[in-house]
């Protein structure tokens, strides 16, 4: 079992992007594209931890922190990865408070396929037009990762509620 944190794409951006893909995912089926139950911005990777010790530090690291705005732009690849770009202002810093690897810079991606090898060229470029509408991220969930015979299984451990404030308004 391996945690980490995230925001979870409300449904609505879920089945836009589905539709978006499901072509593509059709006609190019070589990688292996994630499913939507699995799509997910990573905020801190903590690889095997104690769940209930992470839910209590990741509680006080959120507490009081701004919910981001985050819309899906643009696509691009590593190590053997295909993503989504996500744009956010404040993002990187929520990050950092629920522990964003510091060795180095911090990348908010959405993966939607692995490849064995090298990611096809044209796949980042047919995805490069792809802008999702924007939405605000309410909660940031710990999530376990379980392999299994069918594959790897996220699941939710716990829920952390951000702040939502009003546009102009400062910290609380």
């Amino acid at each position: 079992m391996l945690l980490f944190s995230a925001l979870l794409p409300p449904s609505r951006v879920v089945e836009s992007l589905r539709t978006h893909l499901d072509p593509l995912r059709e006609e190019v089926p070589e990688p292996r594209w994630a499913p939507p139950a699995q799509w997910h911005i990573t905020l801190g990777f903590y690889g095997e931890d104690d769940p209930e010790a992470r839910v209590e530090w990741l509680g006080k690291a959120l507490a009081g922190r701004s919910a981001p705005t985050l819309r899906l732009q643009g696509a691009g690849t590593f190590s053997r990865v295909l993503y989504l770009g996500v744009y956010s202002e404040g993002l990187t810093e929520l990050a950092a408070a629920a522990g964003a690897e510091e060795e180095r810079p911090y990348l908010p991606h959405l993966t939607v396929a692995r490849t064995a090898g090298d990611v096809p060229a044209e796949l980042p470029r047919r995805l490069s037009g792809f802008v999702s509408e924007p939405w605000t991220a309410v909660e940031a969930v710990l999530m376990r990762s379980d392999r299994t015979g069918e594959g790897t299984r996220y699941s939710v451990v716990a829920r952390f509620p951000l702040e939502v404030r009003q546009a102009g308004a400062g910290p609380a």
